[in-house]
């Protein structure tokens, strides 16, 4: 399935009050949720959060607030794997500190078995990278923090 139908199926569920799209078209289909069903590995959130925890007793205890470095917060475009590189061997596209303008490429976002290239949608300096590399992202994930 061409990675624009899905792009527009992923467009259509945000305009819409569905929760889930399935769609098949002859041997392939794509279900695009609001919700994961796969329980993803814990990534740092776009904004603190503060987060309570029952103690023992009655009382409650709120959990420590996770900084995030302030400046823009560079979203996934897509569903799919995170790369921070064109293959395993070779070296990252940026690094915390790197300076980028519009238009670099930061990342590899592989969905469908299709490579594509994530361009900086903000010129500036990478102040933090949210994601692990080979890891899964949703569509609106935080990726990048440029400021």
């Amino acid at each position: 399935m061409d990675i624009r139908k899905v792009k527009k199926l992923i467009e259509l569920l945000e305009e819409s009050d569905l929760a889930e799209i399935e769609v098949h078209e002859g041997e392939e289909s794509v279900r695009i949720s609001r919700h994961s069903q796969i329980s993803a590995p814990a990534v740092a959130t776009a904004a603190p959060v503060a987060a309570t925890t029952a103690a023992t007793t009655t009382e409650q205890s709120a959990a420590p607030v996770e900084e995030v470095p302030a400046g823009h917060i560079m979203t996934s475009p897509m569903i799919g794997t995170f790369y921070r590189s064109p293959s395993p061997e070779a070296q990252a596209f940026v690094e915390v500190g790197d300076s980028v303008k519009e238009g670099d490429i930061v990342c590899i976002i592989e969905a469908m078995k299709i490579l594509n290239q994530i361009e900086a949608d903000k010129s500036g300096v990478i102040t933090a990278i949210q994601v692990e590399n080979g890891q899964p992202v949703e569509y609106g994930q935080p990726m990048f923090v440029i400021a």
